[in-house]
């Protein structure tokens, strides 16, 4: 486990479900991955590195709901501007996305 952190501190992080609209390969990246493109709704459209290539293909997640986190800093990965970090349960090498059961607006708070 972790270190143990206030709720206070848990609350700061901005957890919002986005429909993948776009998806294509990302050869500069060290380890295999796509850049996602994710819609969340009225807040904005926002661009993803996700290492996932080895559980999905790109077919697949094209309109698939994903959770994410939105209020990180932009990240640089290669020549690509990362602006949010998809969600995953990661069992071995592999990253299984997070997703809601059911489908909701885009731009939704995960509680």
């Amino acid at each position: 486990m972790s270190e143990l952190i206030a709720f206070e501190d848990f609350i700061k992080v901005d957890l919002r479900v986005g429909t993948i609209i776009a998806v294509n390969d990302f050869p500069e990246a060290r380890n295999p991955a796509y850049q996602l493109t994710i819609d969340f709704g009225d807040l904005g459209i926002k661009k993803s590195s996700a290492q996932i290539t080895t559980l999905y293909s790109k077919e697949s997640l094209l309109n698939r709901q994903i959770v994410a986190v939105i209020n990180f800093p932009k990240k640089q990965i290669a020549k690509f501007m990362s602006e949010c970090l998809v969600m995953g349960a990661v069992k071995e090498k592999d990253v299984f996305l997070l997703h809601p059961e059911s489908r909701v607006k885009n731009g939704s708070t995960v509680a």
